[in-house]
């Protein structure tokens, strides 16, 4: 060895030695191999959490591997000095599955995020073993289960956020004890209980939000010992009392957010001086009262107020100071008196440079809007002044509020004609004027506003013609000119707006000419009214190129001719009026093939003619044809004359009558003989069931592929079961595709009955909203057991029941149904059901329609059902005009009429009642057995007790929209509090009307259907 490498071995050696000595001096030999092993616990922790993870979409697991050393896996942050994880944070990306217990073991953890994934199941006791964890990140996943009460071991912890799972029971006492917590957040998940005192225990916490849970009772005093607190959000709960006074003296509040509660009493006149810090309050949705406090004036950091929809009074304070303000909500109070100084406080808001939303519907304001309007923030994005006592002309100021992209002024008083100043909004798309008293001509610089998709003028005074310019609007998807005064004809030009797709009303005005060929071009119209004009000639045979077209109103007019035969290329006509004309020729046959048509009025013209029975002729109160006296036939209910029979028929007569009964007697010869033939044939051969002919159109599938399919009618496979059944979920290679197997209890009584009626009534159904039964078998299993089953479509996402009412929310679909699916849902439940009680063969009669049995595809699509809890009671035999049947009733308490229980027939006026009662469910969140109701009180009296001045207190909590407004995903399209609370309004009047005690005083589904699309529309204007 040469010399210089000896001396170089030596120096490592001694340099190794060294470093061992100050390892035992600086930790001792115990710890050393506690560094070691804590490596492996960490080590063997993470493999455990990536075990429990069944997807990461982007592949963020990728690098967890033996390949490379834990601490540099995606992730996750080691301690620098003993290579312990400090940090694991994978917020965002996606992941799906449960939280390992394992994590627990992670003890040097400082922080864990875990935010924004699809995390299920509940939050895992073992956390409590991370003593030394200080930020706890879970929210936005889909944990179940209460909040772990071992938490309250981690008491280093300074950020709790749990927010936007699906979290229940009450906040454990326990978490009191965690001293050092700045930020406690529990929003959107389904708590209950009060706001606990011991939250006042939290000395150092800075940040506490509460919101979209299901908290109850009053406010303890205890919470104003949060003396550092900055943001308080309890709001979209069910908390009533007064908000407790105490709180106006935490200085260091800067949000103080209690929108959408039961708060009452009213405001301290000085609560804004000790409240320096203060920018957001929103306080809307309660019952609170009195006067604004005019001390608001010293929070001159206010950048949001919204007290909407409350019963404040007076007039509104001087706001001058709050140079920051943005946002401004005052609707739905009794502001103002009616009297000339009551909107003197809009010129203090001209210091508010930044004013984005400034909104005083729905209130008393009266005098004249001041000119010092226009001197308000060019920031100002909407103005919304409706349903006020506004006086006076609209002032042309007004036009210098550029920015505007919505200006609503419906139902006041204004007068005058439109300032040429409007013509300056070059970025408006909505303007709403209806139901004042403006005159002139219809500017033509209406065309300037080229981004306008919403234009109202209706119910003004309006005259001259519809000027041209309106082509320029490409954008428009609404435009109402009707009950006005405009004259001449129709310009083309608005037959060119391509855009148009809710509505075009030009009705109730003095508009002449012909409706032009043109009309052709909307391709996307959903209602064209131009009735009680003096439009003439022909109705263009192009009207049937508009083939979005579901209500066409042309009644009213002077229009001849014959009905254009183009009308059938219309699929989606739902009402059509044509009456009040001088329509010549005869009705079309080809309208009784309209499946979606339910009202149709041809009365005085001057129609002839055969009238069709099928289709919507076959329901007299579908069909108007009075006073065109050369129409007959049609059904017996519309009391017409009988054809008469002309011609070579009416000599041939007799003789046909003569042939007539000689093929009748050889057919029933020939029909006898095989009848007798079949008999014997079946008499030789042994029936496996008794009822097998009533459903022997259904195609058949053997135990044994049943009994396969679902893994031997398994437990783990068993999605349902009710009081003739049970349903598995399977898979059966003859439908290749996953499927719902619902097996009857044959030992329970009337269960034999219930499958012959299900098949009976369900095997000739095909309708998109109710479920399609696939197969049948009528076998034996392997004991020698008679086995009866029905095989379904098998829908993913579950019952309405699983959706509305989150104690038992399937995991797999864990977000609350919004306003617009809820909406689309009791649409399909009405068109199925029009389909049963209208449109079937046969009419069927569901008699237990609950949530339960409306079943929701990948597609959120709803099918109604019977699906292994109740039966479905069909109507077989009767007529299909026939309305009752006779079948002995059995239903579910709640949703059954009050007349089925004194001994009545099911009816479909029994159904409308269940329907009602349903719609009220979905939207109030209520079940019609909710223990709330007692002493006589019922679901419907809930409702109409606080109908229609209070609906924030019936409406579902998820649902009460914030700030007046519905979010839609559509950034184009605005939903104001005007659309929300007309819908909402017409909603819960569909649901009283229907759940009436009397059968006579209930909607029939027709109305209802007609009624819930425009409803849609109203509150979801653009949405097809």
């Amino acid at each position: 060895m040469k010399p210089f490498s000896f001396l170089a071995s030596i120096l490592f050696y001694l340099q190794l030695l060294f470093l061992l000595t100050l390892c035992l001096m600086w930790f001792g030999p115990n710890k050393i191999v506690a560094v070691a092993l804590g490596n492996q616990t960490d080590h063997l922790a993470l493999l455990k959490f990536k075990e429990s993870i069944s997807s990461y979409p982007y592949g963020t697991l990728e690098s967890w591997n033996t390949s490379i050393h834990f601490c540099k896996w995606h992730g996750i942050t080691c301690s620098p000095m003993h290579q312990r994880v400090i940090e694991l944070n994978l917020g965002g990306y996606q992941l799906h599955g449960s939280l390992s217990p394992h994590v627990g073991n992670l003890s040097f953890l400082i922080k864990l995020n875990l935010s924004r994934n699809n995390f299920i199941g509940e939050i895992p006791q073992e956390l409590g073993q991370l003593i030394q964890l200080q930020q706890l990140h879970l929210f936005y996943n889909s944990f179940t289960g209460e909040i772990p009460t071992n938490l309250t071991y981690c008491s280093n912890l300074k950020g709790l956020f749990l927010g936007g799972n699906n979290l229940t029971g009450k906040i454990p006492i326990e978490i009191g004890s965690l001293k050092k917590l700045q930020v406690f957040s529990l929003g959107k998940n389904n708590l209950t209980g009060g706001i606990p005192s011991f939250i006042g225990n939290l000395s150092h916490l800075k940040v506490l939000v509460f919101d979209y849970n299901n908290f109850a009772g009053h406010i303890s005093e205890q919470v104003c010992r949060l003396t550092n607190v900055s943001l308080l959000s309890w709001g979209e709960n069910n908390l009533s009392g007064t908000i407790p006074s105490c709180l106006y003296n935490i200085s260091s509040i800067g949000w103080l957010l209690t929108a959408a509660n039961n708060f009452h009493g009213s405001l301290p006149p000085n609560m804004f001086h000790t409240l320096p810090n203060l920018i957001q309050f929103q306080i809307g949705g309660n019952q609170i009262s009195g006067t604004i406090p005019t001390s608001i004036i010293n929070s001159s950091s206010l950048v949001y107020i919204d007290i909407s929809q409350n019963s404040f009074v007076g007039q509104v304070p001087n706001l001058e100071r709050l140079k920051d303000l943005q946002y401004l909500n005052l609707e739905l109070n009794i502001l103002g008196s009616n009297s000339t100084n009551d909107l003197d406080f809009l010129k203090s808001l001209t210091n508010c440079s930044r004013l984005f939303l400034l909104s005083i519907s729905y209130n008393n304001f009266g005098g004249i809007l001041p000119n010092a309007i226009g001197n308000l923030s060019t920031e100002l994005n909407r103005l919304l002044l409706g349903f006020n006592q506004i006086t006076g002309k609209i002032p042309a100021e007004l036009g210098h509020l550029v920015g505007l992209i919505a200006l609503t002024m419906p139902f006041n008083h204004f007068e005058g004609m439109i300032p040429t100043t409007f013509g300056k909004f070059q970025k408006m798309q909505r303007l709403e004027l209806v139901g004042n008293k403006l005159l002139g001509n219809i500017p033509p610089f209406i065309g300037n506003l080229s981004r306008l998709y919403y234009l109202d003028i209706h119910l003004n005074m309006f005259d001259g013609n519809i000027p041209p310019s309106i082509e320029n609007c490409q954008q428009l998807q609404y435009l109402d000119f009707s009950q006005n005064q405009l004259r001449g004809t129709i310009p083309l030009e608005v037959f060119k707006l391509s855009s148009l797709s809710i509505l075009l009303n030009l009705s109730h005005n003095f508009l002449s000419g012909i409706l032009p060929k043109e009309v052709g071009m909307l391709k996307n119209i959903g209602l064209l009214d131009v009735s009680e004009n003096h439009l003439s000639g022909d109705i263009p045979t192009t009207i049937g190129e508009c083939s979005s077209l579901e209500y066409i109103l042309l009644q009213s007019n002077f229009f001849n001719g014959t009905i254009p035969s183009t009308l059938a290329s219309l699929k989606g006509l739902r009402y059509l009026d044509l009456s009040r004309n001088r329509l010549t020729g005869s009705i079309l046959d080809v309208m009784q093939n309209f499946s979606v048509l339910k009202h149709l009025n041809v009365s005085f013209n001057m129609l002839e003619g055969e009238v069709p029975i099928d289709g919507v002729f076959g329901n007299a109160s579908q069909v108007a044809i009075i006073g065109n006296n050369k129409l007959c036939g049609g059904i017996s209910q519309l009391h017409l004359q009988p054809c008469p029979i002309k011609g070579r028929r009416q000599e041939n007569h007799h003789k046909f009558k003569l042939v007539a009964l000689i093929v009748s007697g050889v057919c029933f010869i020939l029909i006898l003989s095989f009848t007798i033939t079949i008999y014997w044939m079946r008499k030789r051969n042994k029936k496996q069931s008794s009822d097998s002919p009533s459903i022997d159109q259904l195609a058949k599938v053997s135990y044994q592929d049943l009994h396969r399919g679902t893994n031997g009618f398994s437990t783990e496979n068993l999605i349902g079961s009710g009081s003739f059944g049970s349903v598995y979920k399977g898979n059966l290679l003859s439908e290749d595709s996953v499927v719902a197997v619902k097996v009857l209890n044959l030992q329970n009584k009337g269960a034999h009955k219930s499958f012959v009626v299900e098949c009976n009534a369900l095997k000739s159904i095909r309708h998109r909203n109710v479920v399609k039964i696939l197969t049948c078998c009528v076998s034996t299993d392997y004991k020698g057991q008679e086995f009866k089953a029905l095989v379904f479509d098998y829908m993913k996402n579950g019952s309405l029941e699983q959706w509305l009412h989150p104690g038992i929310l399937n995991v797999e679909h864990p977000t609350p149904l919004n306003l617009g699916l809820r909406l689309n849902i009791i649409i399909d439940v009405a068109s199925a059901l029009q389909y049963l009680h209208q449109e079937c063969e046969q009419l069927v009669i569901h008699s237990d329609l609950k949530p339960s049995n409306v079943l929701l595809d990948d597609d959120m699509v709803a099918h109604v059902s019977d699906f292994g809890i109740s039966r479905l009671v069909s109507a077989i035999g009767v007529t299909s005009h026939k309305n009752t049947s006779t079948i002995v009733f059995k239903g579910t308490v709640g949703y059954t009429p009050p007349e089925y229980g004194m001994g009545s027939e099911v009816s479909t006026c029994g159904d409308m009642y269940s329907f009602g009662i349903l719609l009220l469910e979905i939207f109030t969140g209520r079940r019609p057995t909710d223990e709330a109701f007692e002493n006589g009180q019922n679901l419907h009296n809930f409702v109409a007790r606080s109908f229609p001045d209070n609906l924030r207190e019936i409406l579902d909590p998820c649902l009460v929209p914030r700030h007046g407004e519905v979010e839609v995903e559509d950034g184009n399209r605005e939903n104001l509090a005007l659309n929300v609370k007309e819908g909402l309004v017409s909603l819960f009047r569909v649901g009283l009307t229907c759940s009436m005690e009397s059968p006579k005083e209930r909607m029939n589904i027709v109305d209802v259907t007609r009624e819930l699309i425009i409803i849609k529309k109203t509150i979801f204007p653009g949405v097809h």
